[in-house]
């Protein structure tokens, strides 16, 4: 029995790559460097704010804190512009019976933001970003949230879309329940998991037990 879904953010319960690619491209823009495509930005995504920043200036690594400071006065200001919840996941989240948790390596604020702003931040228990806890794949973040709400990793399940995600569950160790529609290829996830990624709100809300 799930007494506990832990969802990741961006690719899983959001799309949010035009506004964080627009970002990305502003800051490249202050600096004077070439555009990225938006499945470039997309292949960044994952691993937090700094990363992305420093793939997409590369190889120009002196640039990076130049245009961190510049994607973070873009991002802030827009991260609501073009991000949507994927297809059927509000009403999925309406159905889940059992608590629900974010743990992303966005920022925990931007987070927060972006699912208030999306009117579905008061279904989630806890959100946990990527400032207030070791990043993702590290087990530590997620292992706490657990403990938090006194739940078992055998009751645990966590939703993700990233092959980070799928170290993050094999670390912990818990269940993981991967989805096809995200930032990663939903073949190269399933070459790397032992389960088919999931098509679609309804496909998710059937690997979690609920009809």
């Amino acid at each position: 029995m799930i007494r506990l879904a832990v969802f990741d953010l961006d690719g899983t319960l959001i799309d949010s790559q035009l506004d964080l690619c627009l970002a990305v491209n502003h800051a490249l823009a202050t600096l004077g460097l070439p555009q990225r495509s938006l499945a470039e930005v997309a292949s960044f995504v994952g691993e937090g704010a700094a990363l992305l920043v420093e793939r997409a200036v590369a190889p120009r690594l002196e640039l990076r804190d130049a245009a961190l400071e510049a994607w973070w006065d873009h991002y802030e200001a827009h991260l609501l512009d073009h991000t949507v919840l994927y297809p059927g996941v509000r009403e999925l989240l309406d159905k889940l019976p059992f608590p629900l948790a974010v743990h992303t390596n966005k920022p925990g604020r931007l987070a927060r933001r972006i699912l208030d702003g999306l009117g579905v931040g008061t279904r989630f228990v806890e959100v946990l970003g990527g400032d207030e806890a070791p990043r993702k794949p590290a087990p530590e973040g997620t292992r706490a949230l657990l403990a938090h709400h006194r739940v078992m990793p055998e009751d645990a399940v966590l939703v993700g879309d990233s092959l980070i995600d799928l170290e993050l569950a094999r670390a912990v160790p818990l269940r993981f329940v991967p989805v096809g529609w995200g930032l990663v290829a939903a073949e190269r996830l399933a070459a790397a998991s032992a389960t088919r990624p999931v098509q679609g709100a309804a496909e998710l809300a059937a690997a979690l037990g609920v009809p």
